[in-house]
């Protein structure tokens, strides 16, 4: 393996950014919350049992070649 340094401030190359794209169109466009309790509760489940299935060499693969 040789390391690719990715320049600092890059949301573009960070996979855990695509994780927050999906999370927030999943549990803030969706959704609405009685309590901010309500909201936590709905987030910690979310985070818990989701699983992304993202390959994270085809997403910056994919991100390079754009």
């Amino acid at each position: 393996m040789i390391p690719v340094y990715q320049p600092t401030a890059s949301p573009e190359f960070m996979v855990l950014e695509e994780i927050w794209h999906i999370a927030k169109n999943y549990l803030l466009v969706r959704q609405y919350y009685s309590s901010f309790t309500d909201f936590k509760n709905k987030l910690s489940q979310y985070f818990r049992t989701k699983r992304f299935n993202l390959d994270m060499r085809n997403y910056l693969l994919a991100k390079i070649d754009n």
